[in-house]
């Protein structure tokens, strides 16, 4: 599976690249602000500490989350204490979100203090295999401590967006000068820091998204539950009227892609109701992503904007390593070497 070594290096030159950016800004704020260089590393590291010490706490409110008592969901103690078990990780505290939408995700400071949630509506709509796939999957994104990884990644863009209206705003009470020049010339190379940066994240959150459905096919040994389990996800999301929430990124679907995703493939409806009864059922909209995975131009542009991957370009990836593991090409201990 050399495409797994390969993601694993692309997310590893993606933070490369972003920190790279984020020490070049600072040192551009540390020349036209007269600043020592170390100074404001320290604030921005300070920064960071602030979000990846609050994070958690806004998750856990905005969420509505509810913590379980142990025993309350045998069955769902029992899938993740078996995934947490052949991973090698530490259980999470498991809590449910009352919302009819299919979703889950995982949130925390450290691989020790993180929690697992899980809407009502995933319970509700998925079998226990595509559950044990989204399970393992979430837990992949703790092996990979993904918790801890995207919310510091997460802190840069944002740190130069804050520096950019800040600046913005200084700029427009500045007098004319040598000062004024400098406030503006730092606004406009915070603003293209941030939307370099968040490029960057959301191709990392796209990556990390791959890295943790690999886990899953590993762990469960059997990669088409989360296709299956996807394929419903995204269906299911795409019907939800809530608002996209803004730690959307956190979860195993992301409702504005789903509902894009599921416009374009009903559009050629007529094309995937292969059984002609007028309903696409769950194999024809797991083919019809698919077929889907060739893409447009647009769709791929768009894919540059989102957190997580296509769903069809998920359920490939599963296919490939389904297709080696009956094979016999995928080893256990190919996983562990990248």
């Amino acid at each position: 599976m050399a495409s797994l070594g390969a993601l694993k290096r692309g997310m590893s030159l993606t933070l490369i690249l972003l920190f790279g950016v984020l020490f070049a800004f600072l040192m551009v704020i540390s020349f036209f602000l007269g600043l020592p260089l170390l100074a404001v590393i320290v604030l921005v590291l300070l920064f960071m500490l602030i979000q990846w010490l609050i994070s958690p706490l806004i998750v856990a409110w905005s969420t509505r989350l509810r913590y379980l008592k142990k025993g309350e969901n045998k069955f769902l103690e029992d899938i993740v204490q078996e995934i947490c078990k052949k991973s090698n990780v530490p259980i999470p505290r498991l809590a449910v979100v009352e919302d009819s939408s299919p979703n889950a995700f995982v949130f925390g400071r450290t691989m020790k203090s993180s929690t697992l949630a899980v809407h009502t509506g995933l319970l509700h709509s998925l079998n226990g295999d595509e559950i044990r796939g989204v399970i393992g999957h979430e837990i992949g994104h703790l092996k990979h401590k993904d918790v801890m990884v995207m919310t510091f990644a997460s802190a840069i863009p944002l740190l130069a967006y804050v520096v950019a209206r800040a600046f913005f705003f200084g700029a427009r009470g500045a007098r004319k000068g040598k000062s004024a020049v400098a406030i503006v010339i730092v606004a406009i190379v915070s603003y293209a820091v941030y939307v370099i940066t968040q490029l960057l994240v959301l191709r990392l959150s796209r990556m990390r998204e791959f890295y943790a459905a690999s886990h899953s096919a590993l762990v469960t040994g059997n990669p088409h539950s989360l296709s299956s389990a996807l394929a419903k996800i995204t269906y299911g999301l795409s019907l939800s009227k809530e608002e996209a929430h803004g730690a959307r990124a956190f979860y195993i679907g992301d409702p504005v892609g789903s509902k894009r995703e599921i416009k374009t493939i009903m559009s050629k409806k007529a094309q995937y109701d292969l059984d002609g009864d007028g309903v696409l059922d769950e194999k024809e909209l797991e083919s019809a992503m698919e077929r889907e995975a060739e893409g447009t131009y647009w769709a791929n542009a768009n894919a540059l904007f989102s957190t997580h991957p296509p769903t069809f370009k998920r359920i490939l990836l599963l296919k490939q390593i389904e297709e080696d593991i009956k094979g016999g090409s995928f080893s256990r201990n190919i996983y562990k070497r990248i």
